[in-house]
């Protein structure tokens, strides 16, 4: 059996994995994930009880129970990169044993729930909407290292945005759990995600320095190949489907819209938009 190395799988002094800071007896199957470190509070203020609080770096984890539901909650930041971080890491807690440094022979599937904040792309879906997103788009090269197997309106989709951008390499496409949509988003906005590296020029928005595609997000409105339309972005969604589907676990992304990059709106009530996200799905995961 492969022995993973010490500068492969790294661990803390106290047993934990690198980043996270966690050990395995800290974590709940069950994970509501959330960009900012202070919106973990936010959600566990809910729960019954809270039994491992740990804070490293930006990840910030609660675990605890919610209606004798064993729950956690972690931060990740903001970006794909370090979505890779914490999908890594939670399926090394679960999936590998830490002392003998191998890999389970029975591997055990998180059910993974983002919550977080996004700005819509269609006129249509206004703000304050709770949109589930069916499928991701990635414009980050993250899965330029990784052999994710794309099904082919997976792959079609992404090869049509690449060359309706004119992107110098092509994006990854990559759908959600359909087993968490039916539970959880089955009432919400469907839609499709477009992850992007970066929060100004990524996603169109100019201020001092002048963007390589001034027609982005008019593009990224009218793209519609076989009634795939293009309906939100942010910057995390793809890498949590992505490393989903690689690792063998359960994730849906959740977003809040907040803001209407069409109708340029932004939603004055956006944290009370994500507080009944955060209520839905505490009932519902």
């Amino acid at each position: 059996m492969t022995q993973f190395p010490a500068s492969e799988l790294i661990l803390n002094a106290d047993g934990s994995v690198y980043h996270l800071g966690l050990r395995p007896e800290q974590l709940a199957h069950k994970i509501i994930t959330v960009g900012d470190p202070d919106r973990v509070p936010k959600i566990s203020r809910y729960f019954d009880a809270i039994t491992h609080e740990v804070r490293r770096r930006e990840f910030v984890t609660h675990t605890g129970t919610y209606k004798g539901k064993n729950l956690s909650v972690v931060s990740t930041g903001m970006g794909t990169d370090n979505i890779e971080i914490l999908m890594y890491e939670l399926d090394a807690l679960v999936n590998i044993d830490l002392q003998s440094r191998t890999a389970k022979t029975e591997l055990t599937p998180l059910t993974i729930v983002r919550v977080g904040t996004s700005g819509s792309l269609r006129a249509e879906i206004p703000l304050g909407s709770h949109l589930v997103s069916v499928a991701a788009i990635g414009f980050d090269t993250l899965m330029a290292f990784y052999n994710l197997k794309q099904n082919e309106s997976e792959y079609y989709v992404s090869k049509r945005l690449q060359d309706s951008i004119g992107l110098s390499f092509q994006p990854y496409c990559v759908k959600g759990s359909t087993a968490l949509l039916e539970s959880i988003g089955f009432d919400m906005v469907q839609g499709n995600t477009l992850t992007c590296p970066g929060f100004y020029a990524p996603q169109g928005r100019q201020l001092r320095v002048p963007l390589r595609f001034p027609d982005l997000v008019a593009k990224l409105n009218q793209f519609c190949p076989f009634g795939f339309k293009l309906t939100n972005f942010e910057m995390e969604t793809a890498g949590y489907y992505a490393m989903g589907r690689l690792l063998g676990h359960e994730v849906l992304s959740l977003n809040a819209i907040v803001a209407n990059r069409i109708t340029h709106q932004f939603d004055t009530q956006a944290d009370a938009t994500v507080e009944s996200l955060i209520q839905k799905v505490l009932e519902r995961i």
